[in-house]
């Protein structure tokens, strides 16, 4: 059996900048941070020449070809495994569609745990590369390359999307003490709401493609709050860093229709109340996990948790997409 795992995110600055509508004209930045909850396929060989695919459902086919889940039917095209006999099994510490990069991390997954039974060596470049290739050429997803990246990768990390495509990886120059306190001052509450990202960020693709003035705007702002959170992280400022969390929020808000609605603005002002220097709410928005730096976080966790958030601890994972077996 062949298990393997890739982490989910969190994005701590510049969100937004990776999706090619973007930094195909503009050049892209952001800063992301792999958490220490996952994404894990499980592959291993059967007696039956067949393919058996389990997630949400379950499918039996006897060619790549028959299977319905987009993403595993494209990487058994790109790794095309002769007389199969697999079972694949995904499972996930948190929901998809909550704003943790689930799609790019199942991806890695799946990829890792395909090139191990194949027996080839692949670089987290190359595999990396692989996963965006699936999801934004062959399946045409208005998605941008950091879940991918910073899944194969790890750690807390800054990626410079170039014109070209190419991807420039540079892990932060974060303190001990400063990761200590960045980890114990950060916590994550999940709102209650799944949410499809491709159709938040249709929106964002479709007016960045046709230049629309206030969306490059929106784009151009929030790539200087990544530079300004890298600096401030880098320099152990983390009230400067919550700060510019809260500006991004607020100008991530007002990018597109959908990004927010009156509950979540409603959770974000009671944190803001309770304690919480700086937030967010993470991925393209929508619903999912409300991201907050503050220092008094049992005041907060109190008062978040009374209507109904349920707070999730986390630490950074610095290990990126893992082969755990064999």
């Amino acid at each position: 059996m062949i298990i393997t795992r890739s982490p989910l995110r969190i994005s701590l600055g510049g969100g937004g900048t990776d999706l090619p509508s973007y930094y195909r004209e503009h050049g892209g930045f952001l800063i992301a941070g792999a958490i220490d909850k996952y994404v894990y396929i499980t592959l291993h060989e059967t007696f039956v020449p067949e393919i058996i695919v389990r997630y949400s459902k379950m499918e039996v086919v006897s060619t790549a070809e028959e299977i319905k889940h987009p993403i595993v039917r494209e990487a058994l095209r790109l790794i095309p495994i002769e007389n199969p006999h697999l079972e694949l099994t995904s499972m996930s510490d948190i929901p998809a569609g909550t704003g943790l990069g689930s799609s790019g991390s199942f991806t890695t997954a799946l990829l890792s745990a395909l090139h191990a039974y194949a027996k080839n060596h692949i670089s987290m470049r190359e595999l990396a590369e692989q996963a965006c290739h699936i999801e934004m050429d062959l399946l045409k997803e208005p998605i941008g390359k950091q879940d991918q990246y910073i899944a194969a990768y790890g750690g807390i990390t800054a990626f410079t999307f170039h014109p070209d495509g190419h991807v420039d990886v540079h892990p932060l120059r974060i303190a001990l003490s400063t990761l200590h306190q960045l980890e114990d001052n950060m916590v994550l509450f999940f709102t209650g709401y799944t949410r499809n990202a491709s159709e938040i960020l249709k929106d964002q693709d479709v007016k960045s493609k046709q230049k629309d003035q206030g969306m490059i705007d929106n784009l151009h702002f929030v790539k200087q709050l990544g530079y300004e959170s890298k600096a401030a992280l880098e320099a152990g400022d983390l009230r400067g860093f919550a700060e510019l969390m809260h500006v991004h929020w607020e100008r991530k808000r007002a990018r597109t229709v959908g990004m927010s609605n009156r509950q979540i603005d409603e959770y974000y002002d009671l944190a803001r109340a309770n304690g919480a220097l700086g937030g967010k709410l993470i991925g393209a928005g929508g619903g999912g996990f409300l991201l907050f730096y503050t220092e008094e976080k049992a005041k907060l966790t109190a008062a978040m948790t009374a209507v109904g958030l349920r707070p999730v601890r986390f630490r950074y994972d610095f290990t990126g997409n893992r082969v755990m077996q064999p």
